[in-house]
């Protein structure tokens, strides 16, 4: 008589790092709940499988910035890049390799991959994340592609060129479980964090009125036809906004103008340093998940500054002349003024010093916003300037300048994201788009 058959069950394949944060949370509790099959350095920092693989879609100004930062890291690798103008992603290209170069002699590392279109980056298996470094309006198509590919994303702020496509990123993001951490890098210093939790824990009283200054960009002029140069797709650069004639200044972007001077590629000033500084007066606020109610255009009936007003009753005012920082929080018991490079200033001065005690509002810290996004890629966290957040603050940017363009105030219910009372102003919060550059 033989022997009873054993019935065993399958040794089940092991998921590797790069399966996991492609199931997104989803991947991270397949390996909570089964430790026996993924070794406890599979999502350490320093272990060799654990070095994340980044894509760079746009290959300008702000993407030399992150190249400069990422090439400094261990936990991460830049792989492929991607350019409508193939003379730029070339210079990338060289800049990385030579870099990686020069550390990795004679290891395994083959190179960056160039790309004329985003969509090929996007579909590479063998990329994590992806950098979204475009103008402004091509975020939102970028973003979505890459967290519809499984990749999570870093997305240069404003988040989006119009409210529609930032309730879209953040629907998409929700839906495939992807981590989108927005470039406003502010919220990852310690002095605006600290300028926000005094305001959120009431230490200068009630607020009587904020004021921030964002600064002037020249006038968006005509510009004379110049020949398009061989190796760049500009119909694809102009992509869904309506077809100008090419210019190398309409699509170089610098500090000073460039393609931000437009509004068919973002929103001036509002869209540029309104990001920034909006943003953090959002999260003072609290309001991370809800917005203003008001915007009052510079000159409505007399009004001074470009305004808007949340349901409390605070008063936001750009006022880009004579003010010493960057945002000053006015409160019945004192001021609290924040700007760049650690200057923080208080009246009282000695609230400058004040540490907060155990049982007052501590906000999400973080030193470094690229850390915590890679942190968050590994741990499937939200990180501390999520889609959802920088959709709201996008918001708070594209509202202002509708109610710019129309001069006139507008009146907002950040719950259900509509204008109201104002059909005209309604049908702003979203843009045409050309044939073939669809957002869905």
């Amino acid at each position: 008589m033989s022997a009873p058959r054993r019935h065993t069950a399958p040794v089940p394949a092991p998921i590797t790092r790069r399966a996991a944060l492609k199931r997104g949370l989803a991947g991270i509790f397949a390996y909570a709940v089964a430790p026996n099959l993924f070794p406890s350095s599979l999502f350490g920092r320093n272990a060799p499988s654990n070095v994340l693989s980044v894509g760079l879609v746009g290959n300008g100004l702000i993407c030399s910035s992150h190249t400069g930062t990422l090439l400094g890291r261990d936990d991460c690798r830049i792989v492929a890049t991607c350019d409508v103008w193939r003379s730029k992603a070339e210079r990338m290209r060289d800049r990385i390799e030579k870099s990686y170069g020069s550390k990795r002699a004679g290891g395994t590392y083959r190179g960056v991959d160039l790309y004329a279109r985003y969509e090929e980056l996007v579909a590479r298996d063998d990329i994590d994340v992806v950098f979204v470094c475009t103008p402004d309006h091509w975020h939102a198509a970028v973003a979505r592609a890459a967290m519809l590919a499984g990749k999570d994303v870093y997305c240069e702020k404003p988040l989006t060129l119009t409210v529609r496509e930032g309730r879209v990123l953040v629907d998409t993001a929700r839906q495939h479980g992807r981590i989108l951490q927005t470039g406003t890098q502010q919220r990852s210093n310690a002095s605006f964090r600290k300028a926000a939790e005094f305001i959120r824990n009431g230490l200068i009283g009630d607020l009587k009125h904020i004021r921030t200054r964002l600064g002037k960009f020249p006038p968006a002029l005509p510009l004379p036809e110049q020949p398009v140069p061989a190796d760049l797709d500009y119909d694809r650069w102009l992509g869904p906004t309506p077809w100008r004639p090419f210019n190398e200044k309409r699509i170089l972007g610098n500090y000073s103008g460039g393609w931000r001077c437009y509004t068919e590629y973002g929103g001036r000033k509002n869209g540029d340093w309104g990001a920034h500084h909006f943003d953090i007066i959002q999260w003072a606020l609290g309001m991370d998940d809800s917005g203003p109610v008001e915007f009052i255009p510079k000159g409505w009936q007399g009004t001074p500054y470009q305004t808007h007003v949340y349901a409390t009753g605070v008063r936001v005012e750009r006022v880009d002349e004579g003010l010493k920082s960057m945002i000053e929080f006015t409160g019945a018991k004192g001021m609290v003024g924040v700007s760049r490079n650690d200057l923080l200033e208080t009246d009282p001065p000695s609230l400058a010093k004040r540490a907060l005690r155990g049982e007052e509002i501590h906000l999400y810290a973080s030193d470094d916003h690229h850390s915590d996004f890679f942190s968050c890629v590994r741990t499937r966290q939200r990180p501390i300037a999520d889609v959802e957040i920088g959709h709201r603050n996008a918001t708070v940017c594209h509202l202002s300048g509708i109610a710019e363009k129309l001069a006139r105030p507008i009146r907002w219910d950040p719950a259900r994201e509509e204008i109201v009372g104002d059909p005209v102003a309604a049908r702003l919060l979203d843009r045409p788009r050309r044939a073939l550059y669809g957002l869905l």
